[in-house]
């Protein structure tokens, strides 16, 4: 008669199922949190040019500060853009980043399985 060995099928369970979906669960919070980060910083700073812009028009005297703030504005433009692109760089490398964390558990769990599947069937 054989006995049925609950702390290897547990053992089993935990390593097939539940392991990988606390390492894709850990991933995807470090994820959420880079990205919340990512957006914090990129919206602080064009709420800061944002102000500063404001605030240099509001002291704005005459027609010469004026044309001044305005040319001005092509540099914050340019400067802007160059954020733009820059953040979203950062967002496209975070995606790359955690595409290949998440295949490289995935490929890690396969290999296991097919490891665990092929020792199952030598001693079958």
């Amino acid at each position: 008669m054989s006995t049925f060995n609950t702390n290897e099928w547990t053992q089993q369970f935990d390593n097939f199922f539940m392991a990988p979906a606390r390492a894709y669960a850990a991933l995807s919070v470090d994820m959420t949190e880079k990205l919340f980060n990512a957006q914090l910083d990129a919206q602080k700073a064009y709420v800061d040019t944002s102000l500063a812009q404001a605030r240099k028009l509001m002291s704005v005297k005459d027609a010469e500060e004026l044309r001044s703030y305005m040319e001005n504005q092509q540099k914050v433009a340019k400067e802007v853009a160059e954020r733009l692109k820059s953040d979203a760089d950062n967002v496209v490398s975070l995606q790359q980043d955690f595409v290949q964390k998440s295949q490289k558990i995935t490929e890690d769990n396969i290999k296991q399985a097919q490891t665990a599947a092929s020792k199952m069937g030598k001693s079958a």
